[in-house]
């Protein structure tokens, strides 16, 4: 399949998906076409990182990271909560297949299989939690720089 339609289902199908679980747990309205847009940066940037051969925990750590950036800015121009962003969008990233899967093994009884599976949906769920973790970071870094540069600038001018 050709890279631009691939590009284009991916795109979709993201943005479809972050929207419909928006929806479901009554996001506001006037947040839904933002949700959509996070969902969407996050699973691309996944998608095209784990095809360049990144590795799938390198790729949801760094779409769950753009995820909680986006998420934090959206918050802050529609003035809403940053979780009303990040948790629709964190859906294209779940790893529900490989969960699925996972419990599908227990129940047939293949314990080596489910425990492999089992092992890789921690794994994932541990990308992602470290993602939204250098996000909350990198936020409180930004607030504490623009707050030192603020009283910088207060100290010059009381001068």
């Amino acid at each position: 399949m050709n890279i631009w339609l691939q590009l284009v289902i991916q795109t979709g199908f993201s943005y479809l998906a972050t929207i419909a679980f928006a929806i479901c747990i009554n996001i506001p309205r006037r947040a839904l076409n933002s949700c959509g847009i996070c969902g969407t940066a996050g699973w691309l940037t996944y998608w095209l990182l784990y095809n360049l051969g990144s590795g799938r925990m390198v790729a949801n750590v760094a779409g769950s990271l753009l995820l909680g950036v986006m998420g934090i800015i959206f918050a802050r121009r529609k003035r809403m909560p940053a979780i009303l962003f990040n948790i629709p969008g964190i859906v294209p990233l779940v790893p529900g297949a490989t969960a699925y899967q996972a419990v599908h093994e227990m129940v047939f009884g293949s314990a080596d299989q489910a425990i492999i599976y089992t092992f890789r949906v921690a794994m994932v769920a541990g990308a992602i939690a470290v993602g939204f973790m250098l996000t909350s970071l990198l936020d409180e870094v930004w607030r504490h720089f623009r707050q030192h540069q603020q009283q910088n600038l207060l100290d010059k001018n009381s001068h």
